[in-house]
């Protein structure tokens, strides 16, 4: 039961956040809410359940760029589109390192622009995410079929993010199966930083106290972990050994935090048949170390993007 939830404090539940993005909440079965988001079980489904298995199998350990996006909008930052990585920039990537870093961090500026309505910017950055996959020879990741539906459905939010989902779905699920890892743990890494470098933009050191957006950065602090795990496993190709070293001091700083939660309580809604899972955290998190998170991260930001 516990994956397919999300606590109160903001823990990504990837799976959840798939079956919403497929939608998943058309078959029947009880329904798990938190945050406002909800999950029907659909394990009857056999297509979709492949699909959600699929989607644990590579997401489960770190939150995709869709869902850093979503959790972003949900704490009710203002859009800024300055803070993105400029498509421009497309040409810039020609090396695996820098096309596979880039596809992640499009993906994330590409899932941040859709979910504020930014209709030209999505175009935009499906085209660059897209750029980046073909470099990489991604087959069919991001096709043009794709980018004519995105097109044809540019005020539909639900199909965008279907879109969306799948391309970085596809293209992971591409490079795994392809002997690739290497290559999918860069892209990976790269949609969490720009996640992680959105939201330390996004708040003011002095809100940090009552900023909703300063706990899901908080959050990532139990995400680092599997991310430096992921990237481990793939010691001696040179581009993650650089990347590790990186990540070494972004993991650093997390580890000044401490973050305390209190038990998973469930509260079930008998005439919305929805279950409500409920647990506190705090951080000791101090504007400080707020300040030298957020130096790092746009350090090693600034230097995948350049």
């Amino acid at each position: 039961m516990n994956k397919f939830f999300k606590m109160d404090n903001g823990v990504p539940a990837l799976v959840i956040l798939f079956a919403i993005l497929l939608s998943a909440c058309n078959s029947g079965g009880k329904s798990v809410k938190s945050e406002g988001a909800t999950f029907r079980a659909t394990r009857d489904n056999a297509a979709l359940y492949d699909d959600l298995k699929k989607a644990e199998k590579i997401f489960y350990t770190l939150p995709s760029p869709l869902e850093s996006a979503m959790l972003i909008k949900s704490a009710g930052a203002l859009f800024d589109n300055t803070i993105l990585n400029p498509v421009d920039n497309a040409k810039n990537y020609s090396t695996n390192r820098s096309m596979a870093l880039n596809l992640g961090i499009f993906t994330c500026d590409l899932s941040f622009v859709s979910l504020y309505d930014q209709t030209q910017m999505i175009i935009d950055y499906m085209n660059a995410a897209k750029k980046m996959a073909d470099g990489l020879g991604i087959l069919d990741a991001i096709s043009e079929e794709d980018i004519s539906k995105l097109e044809e459905n540019i005020h539909n939010q639900e199909v965008i993010m279907e879109i969306i989902s799948q391309t970085y779905l596809n293209s992971n699920s591409y490079l795994e199966d392809n002997g690739q890892p290497a290559i999918a743990a860069m892209v990976l890494t790269g949609g969490w930083i720009e996640g992680l470098y959105l939201s330390t933009k996004l708040v003011s050191p002095k809100d940090i106290a009552t900023n909703k957006l300063a706990g899901r950065i908080v959050d990532q602090k139990l995400s680092i972990d599997n991310l430096m795990s992921m990237l481990t496993g793939n010691k001696g190709n040179p581009a993650i050994d650089d990347i590790l070293v990186q990540m070494e001091r972004v993991k650093a700083v997390f580890d000044k935090i401490t973050i305390t939660t209190t038990d998973i309580k469930p509260e079930y809604s008998e005439a919305e048949r929805l279950t409500l899972l409920r647990s506190q955290a705090k951080s000791n998190l101090t504007v400080e170390v707020f300040r030298e998170l957020s130096s790092v991260v746009t350090e090693i930001r600034n230097s995948f993007v350049k």
